[in-house]
């Protein structure tokens, strides 16, 4: 069963996608296809101005589902990895802007996955965001370093990836994992309010303007994704 649902808020003008598997929102297979769909239907929608992907209350996204990651089969690992790799190219060339509402913790690809969007809203107080994977025996994959130098502050990027270090809040904001920090509350409510300011945009001019500011970020991660794939 798929935990990504799909509604339209703020008079059908923004694509509210909600993560929830009243868990830690681990990204596997399904809810990576599930997602990228909600995000290509959206963009189909003539009628919608933005999305925001969401996560319940106290999580956005633990990462990858740990039942594939410890499984010691390769080509699963590899696979799923690389789908993530897609996925977040997928949201950073998207032709709607894509707003993020970290609802909570988002780790290792749940803080990837915040570097796509457009506009990251966050929660303020003690939440755990950061790409941890030196701290847990792994390497980040090569899409992954791409888009961290892409939008994470220079000053902060040796700490943030290769020191993994974690940040939460205000002080996420300063890294470049936040935009906007917020009382938990508040989050998706400002984070849709925010989805909702886009609707004056002319769509194909944004489209038009994405294409030549990121798609050779996101050509580059998609290729990255496709040559993990043909290692294994």
């Amino acid at each position: 069963m798929t935990f990504i649902s799909s509604e339209r808020v703020a008079d059908g003008t923004v694509a509210l996608i909600t993560m929830d598997d009243g868990k830690a929102n681990a990204l596997s297979k399904q809810g990576i296809a599930d997602l990228v769909a909600a995000i290509d239907e959206a963009e189909a929608d003539p009628t919608v101005a933005a999305a925001v992907i969401a996560g319940r209350e106290g999580r956005f996204s633990g990462g990858f589902d740990l039942n594939v990651m410890r499984s010691g089969d390769m080509a699963a690992i590899v696979d799923l990895v690389a789908d993530g790799g897609d996925m977040v190219s997928h949201v950073y060339r998207s032709g709607l802007p894509v707003v993020a509402a970290c609802t909570g913790h988002a780790l290792a690809a749940g803080a990837l996955l915040l570097l796509g969007c457009d506009l990251r809203v966050g929660a303020t107080g003690d939440y755990k965001i950061g790409v941890n994977e030196v701290a847990i025996g792994m390497v980040l994959p090569d899409w992954g370093l791409t888009i961290c130098r892409e939008r994470l502050s220079k000053r902060h990027l040796q700490r943030a990836v290769a020191t993994a270090r974690i940040t939460g809040g205000e002080d996420a904001i300063d890294v470049g994992f936040l935009d906007i920090a917020v009382p938990l509350e508040d989050v998706v409510s400002r984070a849709v309010e925010e989805a909702a300011s886009f609707a004056p945009l002319d769509r194909n001019a944004y489209a038009g303007t994405m294409k030549q500011f990121r798609f050779e970020v996101a050509d580059q991660m998609a290729a990255q994704a496709t040559a993990d794939r043909a290692a294994v």
